[in-house]
């Protein structure tokens, strides 16, 4: 494995816990009767607990490769149109860019997997991959599993802040594009930019 996928975990435990005495039990021996009997300790054990690290999804056959340019919305689309389609909820992608707009990583970089219909995102998170990356600029991407690839107020709110981001860490965002069923809206080309 090159990159290990298990950051930590847990080693067996074996903790025994003593089991409570049931409310019958309790009731018999508030009254006089016998004592109850001291119960035998339950042993349970917690097998194990990992933290795993989501690394990026295997590209799909034909994914083009590192340098490959992406000059136009129509390119992003044609790369991402595989990856969003996998997706049942929303996701959101980074792709890195270097000077020369061509792809500066392996493959997109998912930032993060929300809900059915909305996905939290966070300039932290967006940009860390873009600056690993050493990108030059980066374009946001995002699916709509509705099928419907127009821009929420949220998206919109989103695309301000990460823009805004970008001028503060001189890594501009050059679009945002959201994909739907067959079809996608780029930001840059509908002026929201």
């Amino acid at each position: 494995m090159s990159r290990p996928a298990v950051l930590g975990f847990v080693p067996r435990l074996a903790l025994p816990y003593p089991a409570l005495p049931s409310p019958a039990a309790a009731a018999v021996g508030e009254g006089g009767g016998p004592p109850p009997r001291r119960a035998r300790p339950v042993r349970r054990r917690l097998v194990s607990v990992r933290l795993v690290c989501e690394g990026p999804f295997a590209a799909p056959d034909g994914y083009p490769p590192v340098g490959v340019p992406v000059r136009s919305p129509r390119d992003v689309f044609a790369v991402m149109a595989p990856f969003a389609a996998r997706e049942c909820a929303e996701s959101f992608w980074v792709l890195p860019l270097d000077s020369q707009h061509r792809l500066a990583a392996r493959g997109p970089v998912v930032v993060t997997r929300g809900l059915l219909n909305a996905s939290l995102v966070h300039p932290r998170e967006v940009f860390r991959p873009a600056l690993a990356a050493n990108a030059a600029a980066l374009i946001l991407v995002h699916n709509h599993p509705s099928g419907d690839p127009a821009p929420s107020a949220d998206d919109r709110a989103v695309t301000v802040q990460m823009v805004q981001a970008g001028h503060l860490l001189d890594v501009p965002v050059h679009d945002h594009v959201v994909i739907g069923r067959g079809r996608y809206t780029s930001f840059a080309e509908a002026g929201l930019l």
